[in-house]
């Protein structure tokens, strides 16, 4: 009956802890960031010292003297921090100059080191490392003290990784700057060389109203690049309208397409307004155009022509001012020779060719289009959910292979996302976007990068275990920075035997 208050206190301190660290989170740079989160452990735990390590390379210190800080970083390797970061728990000793575990350090010694406490941040592997010493009250830091560190560091983590992943991405070069500042690109997320191109193209062809064909693989976004031609064009006012050829049946097609007067066919139970019709003063995207039945690839070049057609069932010629786009996955040059495309109308179709790359050969493009989707799912549903991945998420995507492009990293994304917020999770993690990933060793590698994949995986896994899990000295004898090796594990979701 007693702890009744005691227990109401230790849930405000909680609270007011979680409100203080959430604030925090608002900074936009990650070292003042980090500065102010030591300082708030520091004096939740009472501690007189402090040390917080992101990734190997970046740290602050509170307290710790030139030669005490040199001390606790050397012990990232071995030491008290090596083993926290080693097993994934908390070090929690009374005097450490006292604990077998650790009285054999030179520095524990040196310096006499009696409380510490030490936590990892972020799931295993860990992100970081929270180290304090020393306690401004007497005796050890308690197991309150504990549970407080470990809340601090759990949700310290997704805070820090967003900082870190917006200080990466400014310090990278975007590509496509110059032409974005020409161009309304809304919807099309990418900084590469290859998508600049893209967009080059788009600022020469927006102004006319010349027919551009879009070719590229399917899922590279080739409807969202007509779309970006669209409003950047003087049309952007008008309509926008789609057709999916490959999706109507060669019945219905000339109808879809120009429309029909009541009775012309059986399902014709009233006017029929075709997409040509809706698409006046703006642009009509013809999708997956390859499949255009040939009876009537005529009709649409006559149209392409004349900027007339028919209505189905009906002998007057309508004018319709709409400018054309097409779009195929298909090998336009390859039906043609094959009699299955008629040839004078590629030519009228391919006056300007916009073709967009796969995700493959644009790999830099994965990180942004990833971190678009998942905040548009986020914003889609009412600010819920994670809204950007973690680093060891963005190297498991750039590592994966994607041969359905946007389309199916997109689907990858709903799903980890989904699962993330199921789990309430604050950032996307491997395990939600590839949560049944194995390596069969009966399964033979099926392209190049899956086998590179495997074998590096493989590579690392041994590693790890020859160093007993110790990443610091597997980073050396890879010749990896620690913050790499972490995403990799993670990105392979590797982890120690028998855990």
């Amino acid at each position: 009956m007693g702890s009744g208050p005691d227990e109401i206190g230790k849930l405000r301190l909680e609270r007011d802890l979680f409100l203080r660290l959430l604030e925090l989170g608002s900074r936009e740079d990650l070292r003042p960031f980090l500065a102010d989160a030591l300082a708030l452990i520091v004096e939740v735990a009472g501690a007189r010292k402090g040390y917080l390590e992101l990734h190997g390379s970046f740290w602050i210190a509170q307290g710790l003297p030139d030669a005490e800080l040199a001390a606790v970083r050397r012990e990232i390797s071995t030491g008290i921090v090596a083993e926290a970061l080693a097993t994934g728990r908390t070090v929690n000793t009374a005097s450490a100059v006292d604990d077998p575990r650790f009285a054999g350090q030179a520095s524990v010694q040196a310096q006499r080191i009696r409380a510490v406490l030490c936590a990892p941040v972020g799931i295993a592997p860990a992100m970081g490392v929270l180290y304090l010493q020393g306690r401004d009250a007497p005796g050890p830091f308690g197991e309150e003290d504990r549970a407080r560190v470990e809340l601090f560091a759990r949700h310290l983590a997704p805070l820090a990784d967003r900082l870190l992943v917006r200080q990466e991405s400014q310090g990278a070069v975007d590509h496509t700057a110059e032409a974005r500042s020409r161009i309304t690109a809304r919807g099309i997320a990418g900084t590469s060389r290859a998508l600049a191109q893209v967009l080059r193209q788009l600022i020469v062809a927006a102004p006319v109203t010349i027919p551009v064909l879009i070719t590229g693989e399917s899922g590279t976004g080739k409807t969202a690049i007509a779309r970006a031609l669209h409003d950047g064009s003087p049309r952007a006012r008008g309509p926008f309208v789609e057709v999916n050829c490959a999706a109507l049946p060669e019945t219905l097609f000339e109808s879809e397409l120009f429309g029909a007067e009541k009775g012309a066919h059986s399902t014709a139970t009233r006017r029929i307004e075709g997409k040509v019709d809706a698409a006046r003063g703006g642009t009509l995207l013809l999708d997956e155009v390859a499949e255009i039945p040939l009876a009537m690839q005529s009709k649409l070049l006559m149209f392409l022509q004349s900027r007339r057609y028919y209505r189905l069932g009906d002998s007057t010629p309508i004018e319709a001012d709409v400018r054309i786009v097409a779009a195929t996955n298909a090998d336009l040059a390859e039906s043609v020779r094959a009699k299955r495309f008629r040839e004078d109308l590629y030519y009228r179709l391919n006056v300007l060719e916009v073709r967009v790359p796969p995700l493959r050969d644009r790999p830099e493009d994965i990180g942004p289009i990833a971190d678009a989707i998942a905040g548009a799912l986020a914003a889609t549903h009412g600010g819920q959910g994670p809204s950007s991945l973690s680093r060891a998420a963005r190297v498991a995507l750039a590592e994966a292979e994607w041969p359905g492009n946007v389309r199916q990293l997109e689907n990858a994304l709903s799903r980890g996302w989904a699962t993330a917020l199921a789990e309430g999770a604050a950032l996307i993690e491997p395990v939600h976007l590839f949560p049944t990933r194995t390596e069969p060793e009966a399964a033979e590698p099926q392209t190049y990068q899956e086998a590179m994949r495997r074998h590096q995986a493989r590579l690392l896994g041994e590693a790890l275990d020859a160093c007993g899990w110790n990443v610091s000295e597997a980073a050396r004898k890879l010749a990896l920075s620690r913050s790499h090796l972490n995403d990799l594990i993670r990105a392979h979701g590797l982890s120690r035997s028998g855990e």
